[in-house]
């Protein structure tokens, strides 16, 4: 999703999907790079983070977190608060364009990195997590 992560995989119906993070709008839940585990046409609600389309621009998909239900659709935020591109900018998403929840987050291994026990120990703890409602983040995101 450009600016927040772009989809690789999307087949008509299936339930679930991988998608690829680019950019810096989630950080520091997701990180450029991440692939994402995507339940499509799961049940959206308030702190998940999840697929949607851009509401200005359809063809764009982008990761965002599901703030709170509004007058219009869901508000919604990145976890980065330097980064633009979200309700602050496009308004409420109409519920109809938000398409999945994201399940759980990989990241894969650096290419050319120089590998010892310690790396590998600490890559293989952090590089597959679930990807959760996080209230406090929300709460942290709906004060601002």
């Amino acid at each position: 999703m450009r600016g927040s992560g772009s989809e690789r995989v999307a087949e008509a119906g299936a339930p679930f999907g991988i998608a690829e993070v680019t950019g810096v709008s989630m950080v520091p839940t997701l990180l450029h790079g991440d692939q994402l585990l995507v339940h499509y046409g799961a049940r959206p609600r308030a702190g998940c983070v999840a697929v949607l389309r851009h509401p200005l621009q359809q063809d764009l998909l982008i990761v965002k977190r599901l703030i709170e239900r509004r007058d219009g659709g869901w508000w919604v935020l990145g976890d980065n608060p330097d980064a633009e591109g979200d309700s602050r900018v496009f308004g409420a998403v109409p519920p109809e364009l938000v398409l999945g929840r994201v399940r759980a987050r990989y990241r894969p291994v650096t290419p050319g990195r120089q590998w010892s026990a310690g790396v590998a120990l600490s890559w293989l703890f952090s590089a597959v997590r679930p990807v959760s409602s996080g209230r406090s983040a929300s709460r942290r995101l709906r004060a601002r």
